[in-house]
């Protein structure tokens, strides 16, 4: 039951679309341009780079907002599982934010949702090497969706890692469970990417640039 319940919550905060909601502030409605999705890339892209950042920093805030509100919550009676109620949690927002019901399941991408559970599941050093992947490799392609295939495996990578090294301090079905569902984050980013993988391979793929508003 509680491992429902983290995924309701987070899909709830995932249900804050940052990109569309700036959008509308500024009377763009962002489905209607560039790619048509709601994430930090077309923000970027269709309005700017305030209006990436201001995306990006909301997306991923939604999700760091909802894994402490779990640990508000369950802290005191499930601190044994914590570490597992996070990932739940973290899917919950990731899912919230790519299928957001009252825009007929068309959000984003859920990179920077996942950038946000990141930063709660981890350590700073996994949150650097995470960032120094995506620079570089956005840096060096001008690709954002490599950096951010990349990042999600680097990501998986490390909750493996981390589990191995008893980091999370769970044991036996509870640290699968994370594991599942870092593998099933990496899935769901590579879904979501589909089209882009494609445009890759036909050689088609969007450079990053910024929009001029």
């Amino acid at each position: 039951m509680e491992r429902l319940i983290c995924l309701i919550i987070g899909y709830v905060f995932g249900l804050i679309q940052t990109g569309y909601l700036y959008g509308k502030s500024q009377n763009v409605d962002i489905r209607k341009h560039g790619s048509g999705n709601a994430g930090t890339t077309n923000a970027l892209r269709t309005m700017g780079w305030k209006a990436g950042i201001i995306t990006f920093l909301g997306d991923s805030f939604k999700c760091i907002i909802a894994i402490l509100l779990v640990h508000l919550i369950f802290g005191d009676a499930h601190q044994d599982i914590l570490p597992v109620l996070s990932m739940y949690t973290g899917m919950g927002a990731v899912l919230g934010h790519n299928y957001p019901f009252y825009m007929n399941f068309k959000g984003g991408k859920g990179i920077a949702v996942t950038a946000g559970l990141i930063a709660s599941t981890t350590n700073l050093w996994v949150v650097i090497i995470c960032i120094a992947v995506f620079g570089g490799i956005v840096a060096g392609t001008r690709y954002v969706s490599v950096g951010s295939l990349t990042v999600v495996i680097v990501y998986f990578i490390s909750v493996v890692v981390l589990g191995q090294m008893g980091i999370y301090g769970v044991e036996g079905i509870h640290l699968y469970e994370i594991y599942v569902i870092g593998f099933l984050l990496v899935l769901s980013a590579f879904y979501k990417h589909k089209a882009n993988i494609r445009r890759l391979k036909e050689g088609t793929e969007n450079k990053l640039s910024v929009g001029g508003r």
